[in-house]
């Protein structure tokens, strides 16, 4: 059977850590000095070709790719690199491209290194097997709704529905998504109509394993392609095609539709299987996107390896800090660059369930070892003014929290007025009458067949074997596709994305450089914000959230929200509305 990693959590780092003991600040990780190691090297903004080659090679490194649209490159140097780079007067930043060391056992899940997040991973959490087959099928060629459209509450929050937002505009095939992801299984059933493949791209290679020999990734052998350099196509964690499928999945009488069914699907993988995002990688692919004429991206992860990237911050080494820096400049500018080529940028605010305006801790960071006996260390007392986490708290980024089918704010989001631009459904198995978990109140999308099998979530008859997978089939019977329950605000931008691509594809104008349409990032934002459904914040604003778990424990945790009806740190400018945003009233 091939190694499949389990779902990665990749919208924010929300693990259920033991209490780290404190790595000193500066302390060397142990390892050869002279060994070679990857960097990411931001050159400054006025640097020529010849000028910025001319400082690698001054400082020791050899450059393996180059992003010239921003001026990043990623080189092999010894570890005395970043010291003898900061002394090129083109070098703006350094920053390790890491290739993860070793994993402590009590980070480790299963022996392996993955990033795991709890808010999607409590969907699968004590599931058992369906009293009765989670099959539905296709009830003849009416495409007015699709087979699962009643299992879709998230869509119907929204308005995009056959007589809400599907009567008046399903998007364009000349309106095109990127999703900067895990990938995009382009061969699903409900994916496969709308998915660019020509457009597709791969930007990051999976690492088998670490420097103990301890699977990350898995081994290459032992993919669903033998390759740690999957085509376009793939997607061996799942996240990515969940993210695209609701975005973009097509009316065709099978399963679920997005709510954008009729818009063109890039994938543009940034992310490894196990759910890492390293900054080459996305920068490579928002530079793409905007280079290529996509005209909104979701990105629903962080840059690894640090959660919040700070300036400053006294428990982070000088090596450490520099490091953080290049990270906001690196992705700043490369956010710049794509919103620039009218790109409109939306990512997850995230699954800590913390308000990011405030002092803040991060006991996850860095969130893997790039040496042995290299671990994460308590960050306590971050402020929010010098310390910034990639994407979602970018430049010219709409940040999305996210809701459950109650329309409260999900137990597990992450929130803060100022932060939060608007809100969309992202699911919440625990926003019911009793705070008990129900997976249907999670979020429905496509889910890779290969992945379904390889986890033993199907039988031999391909029936689901657990309450979070559902099976639909079309009419013949011929055609059957598979779909997954998730929760997360990696959930919601996606279900904001697509309301962006709604927006581009009534009112776009011809692109005439790239082809299809293009309208400007600022005026869809504005759009999509003053179409939202104004939603104040709960009364008392102190939210208390009490989730009865399936082991019987109680979990409390308050939520404070902060502002008016018409912006708050909930929902922002208000939860996103399909309808209203093409012309419904």
């Amino acid at each position: 059977m091939p190694h499949m990693r389990p779902i990665a959590a990749i919208s924010i780092l929300a693990i259920a850590l033991t209490t780290f003991a404190a790595a000193p600040a500066g302390a060397a990780p142990d390892g050869d000095a002279a060994a070679e190691h990857e960097y990411v090297v931001l050159f400054t903004e006025d640097a020529t070709s010849s000028e910025a080659h001319a400082a690698i090679e001054a400082a020791g490194g050899s450059i393996v790719s180059e992003n010239t649209a921003v001026g990043v490159a990623t080189v092999i140097a010894g570890a005395d690199f970043a010291t003898a780079a900061d002394t090129q007067a083109v070098i703006e930043g350094t920053a390790r491209n890491r290739v993860i060391g070793d994993v402590p056992d009590d980070r480790a899940a299963g022996g392996e290194a993955r990033k795991a997040d709890n808010a999607e991973l409590d969907v699968k959490e004590g599931a058992e097997a369906p009293a009765e087959s989670a099959e539905r099928r296709g009830g003849g060629t009416d495409v007015t709704a699709e087979p699962l459209a009643e299992l879709q509450w998230d869509m119907q929050q929204i308005g995009a529905t056959a007589d809400g937002s599907y009567s008046k505009e399903q998007g364009s095939h000349k309106v095109r998504v990127g999703i900067i992801d895990t990938g995009v299984d382009g061969t699903h059933p409900d994916i496969a109509p709308n998915f660019d493949a020509e457009l597709s791209r791969n930007f990051t290679v999976d690492i088998p394993v670490d420097a103990n020999g301890d699977p990350v990734d898995g081994p290459c052998e032992e993919e669903a392609d033998q390759s740690c350099e999957d085509p376009a196509d793939v997607d061996e964690n799942g996240h990515g095609t969940h993210v695209a499928s609701t975005i973009g999945s097509p009316i065709n009488g099978i399963g679920i539709a997005g709510v954008a069914p009729q818009v063109s699907l890039v994938n543009l993988r940034a992310g490894q299987d196990s759910g890492y995002f390293f900054l080459q990688a996305s920068v490579d692919a928002l530079t793409y996107a905007g280079d290529n004429g996509i005209d909104v991206v979701n990105m629903s992860y962080y840059v690894d390896p640090w959660l919040f990237n700070c300036v400053d911050h006294p428990a982070d080494s000088p090596e450490d800090q520099a490091e953080q820096q290049t990270v906001i400049a690196a992705m700043q500018r490369a956010l710049d660059y794509a919103r620039g080529h009218n790109v409109t940028l939306v990512a997850a605010a995230g699954n800590g369930a913390t308000d990011y305006t405030k002092v803040i801790s991060d006991a996850g960071s860095p969130d893997f070892a790039s040496e042995p006996g290299e671990i994460a260390y308590l960050r306590d007392m971050l402020d929010p003014e010098s310390c910034t986490s990639m994407p979602s708290e970018g430049k010219g980024v709409i940040s999305v929290s996210s809701t459950g089918v109650s329309e409260r704010k999900a137990y597990y989001s992450d929130y803060g007025n100022g932060y939060v631009d608007v809100a969309a459904p992202g699911g919440d198995v625990y926003d019911t009458p009793e705070g008990t978990r129900d997976v249907s109140k999670g979020i429905l999308a496509a889910y890779p067949q290969s992945l379904a099998e390889a986890n033993g979530e199907i039988d031999e008859n391909g029936d689901p074997t657990v309450d979070y997978v559902v099976k639909s089939c079309d009419e013949s019977g011929e055609t059957c596709a598979y779909y997954q329950y998730l929760q997360g605000t990696s959930m919601a931008s996606p279900h904001a994305v697509g309301v962006a691509a709604l927006i581009v594809s009534r009112l776009g104008l011809p692109d005439w450089r790239q082809g299809g349409k293009f309208f400007p990032p600022a005026a869809v934002e504005a759009l999509m914000k003053v179409s939202a459904d104004r939603t104040a914040c709960p009364v008392p604003a102190d939210f208390v959230y009490t989730r009865n778990l399936p082991n019987g424990t109680v979990v409390t945790a308050t939520h404070t929200c902060e502002g008016s009806r018409w912006s708050n740190g909930f929902y922002g400018k208000g939860i996103v509305n399909a309808y209203r945003a093409v012309g419904g009233r």
